[in-house]
């Protein structure tokens, strides 16, 4: 499980080195560019939310296809070319509701300037939206062939090219133009398309991977198989839809307090989003793991994996925890000038309380992430529905407005949320390895 999860944990974390790059260069222009940003970004994942679904039930998927063994290669070409088949009516239907980002942020009652400078981040970064959801089927078929690494490389390589985009063309660095929140996403939309790119070409050089002729035949359609990537891949939307759509509803909520309030939720929900990455990453090895030994028919196997990535998951949270209890300030003050007192000791209160829903965070990431490996999907997602906007969300307007605690009442909803899903994700997997239900249910091969 270390051995499949540490590089997609790794990948993980230099894709959200993106956006925190992003904020580390705004953040030095001042709040309203690292605000506008941040209300531009909100959207632009909550859009991300269904290629994210169909790209990891593409994965289980693979997962499955790979442990069956038989004809697991033209199984998994397959797949993959109906999920690709995907992309173009997903990008023209999101982006045409990112392009009218100013609009949507000024129907929710945002800033007017705010709006219009999150409206030219989105209408750069963007672009780059169907590269990500390539990059992501190509990173779910290294990981269901137990080679994830190709991936964490060339992410790293991208960090290191939108970190210099962005010194350029929002710092004015390199003889280029300062273009504030508008360089910003140009470098993210440009490192996107590179992750994608440079893992095509690895693929199609590596002699063992292109055997697999990805695009071969690319134009035959398998409807059946792309049914069942949809049928499997929306509730998965729906359930991150569900939980990117908590946290970027809390950006809109504090948008409503000042754009202080945002600037300092950015900041507390970068880093928070940066160790969520860790167990996301051990997740999507769940998945492959548990997929694997359920095409192979092998319900122990299944049940191992699981456990064990749910135990890595929350033992990594727990330092996380510590960390963010232990050094707020420091922390806070990596991505905030120095005269923005107000704002950072606002962010230091906000780092503290995401340390104390890490634990929770990590374990409904990684057991959503094994039922993921069933293609269990249905029920996460009704757990997120309650537990986020049932539970997160009232508790967290009813502590920041009519108690009167702020930024800080709203987030405390948000642990409460994730405390309830974690609670409610952990015992649906208990429930499903006492009762024997992976044999009965899941094990079984698909006909031929």
């Amino acid at each position: 499980m270390l051995a499949l999860a540490w590089p997609l944990a790794l990948t993980n974390l230099s894709q959200i080195a993106l956006v925190l790059t992003d904020t580390f260069f705004l953040g030095q222009l001042g709040e309203i560019p690292l605000a506008a940003a941040t209300l531009g970004g909100n959207l632009y994942f909550i859009a991300m939310s269904l290629p994210f679904g169909l790209a990891f039930a593409a994965s289980a998927m693979l997962a499955q296809e790979r442990g069956r063994v038989t004809r697991h290669m033209r199984e998994m070409r397959r797949t993959v070319r109906q999920a690709f088949w995907l992309i173009v009516p997903i990008f023209v239907l999101l982006g045409f509701g990112l392009w009218h980002t100013g609009a949507i942020l000024l129907a929710s009652g945002q800033d007017p300037d705010l709006a219009a400078a999150a409206q030219i981040y989105n209408r750069a970064f963007l672009w780059g939206m169907p590269f990500f959801f390539g990059f992501m089927l190509l990173r779910g078929f290294l990981a269901a062939l137990q080679r994830p690494a190709p991936a964490l490389w060339i992410s790293g390589a991208a960090i290191l090219l939108n970190g210099l985009l962005d010194y350029g063309l929002v710092a004015g660095g390199l003889g280029m133009p300062a273009l504030g929140v508008l360089g910003a996403g140009i470098a993210s939309a440009t490192a996107n398309a590179s992750m994608f790119l440079g893992l095509a070409l690895w693929i199609g050089l590596d002699r063992r991977l292109s055997r697999f002729r990805l695009a071969g035949r690319f134009w035959r359609a398998d409807w059946r198989r792309m049914r069942e990537i949809v049928l499997v891949g929306l509730p998965i939307a729906g359930s991150m839809l569900l939980e990117i759509g908590i946290f970027s509803a809390t950006a809109l909520v504090m948008g409503w307090f000042s754009p202080r309030a945002v600037a300092a939720h950015a900041v507390a929900l970068q880093v928070a989003s940066a160790c969520f990455m860790v167990p996301m990453g051990i997740g999507q090895a769940a998945t492959a793991r548990v997929g694997l030994a359920t095409g192979a028919g092998d319900a122990a196997g299944a049940w191992r994996a699981g456990w064990t990535a749910i135990g890595l998951g929350a033992g990594f949270m727990v330092l996380t925890a510590l960390l963010l209890l232990t050094l707020p300030e420091a922390i806070a003050g990596l991505f905030l000038a120095a005269d923005l007192a107000e704002t950072r000791a606002l962010a230091v209160t906000l780092l503290m309380m995401a340390g104390l829903f890490q634990l929770a965070d990590g374990v409904q990431a990684v057991a959503a992430g094994a039922l993921r490996g069933l293609k269990d999907t249905r029920m996460p997602m009704l757990f997120a529905a309650l537990g986020y906007w049932g539970l997160g969300l009232p508790i967290g307007l009813g502590l920041g407005f009519p108690a009167g605690w702020g930024p800080l009442g709203v987030w405390i909803g948000l642990a409460s949320g994730l405390a309830m899903v974690a609670v409610l994700m952990t015992l649906r997997w208990s429930r499903m390895a006492r009762r024997g239900g992976l044999r009965a249910r899941h094990l079984a091969p698909r006909p031929a």
